[in-house]
């Protein structure tokens, strides 16, 4: 006999964000993304109003790992963003760079991330 195998899912308790830069416009964040990637390609998500980068720091350290499995925490070392309060699945900037958007709205994940950091564009936090 062979048993299920039983899947659970278990939500991040809590997001910290060591460095959060905001931009004038979605156009300087995908000049900012082009640059901070090397002009590799790398897309920008969107979540309810905000485009959005964030870059995770590495969980090679147990410390790292510790705060991931058994506190539910993760650690962002950046996040860059700009208000765009309408999604387009491209951003295209007068350099003709041209940079894909991702809608993860469907994530609750990220839309908590796009809340906060909206709170954050208005000095609330």
């Amino acid at each position: 006999m062979i048993e299920e195998t039983k899947v659970r899912f278990e939500p991040f308790k809590e997001i910290v964000i060591r460095e959060c830069n905001k931009f004038s416009s979605p156009e300087e964040l995908a000049r900012f993304a082009d640059i901070a990637s090397g002009g590799k390609s790398i897309g920008i998500n969107w979540a309810d109003g905000v485009a959005f980068v964030y870059y995770p720091i590495p969980l090679a350290t147990e410390t790292a790992a510790k705060a991931v499995i058994e506190e539910g925490r993760v650690y962002w070392a950046f996040v860059s963003y700009a208000l765009m309060p309408e999604y387009k699945p491209k951003i295209e900037t007068k350099e003709r760079i041209i940079v894909p958007v991702v809608n993860v709205s469907s994530s609750p994940l990220f839309k908590s991330v796009a809340k906060w950091l909206k709170m954050h564009a208005e000095g609330r936090v």
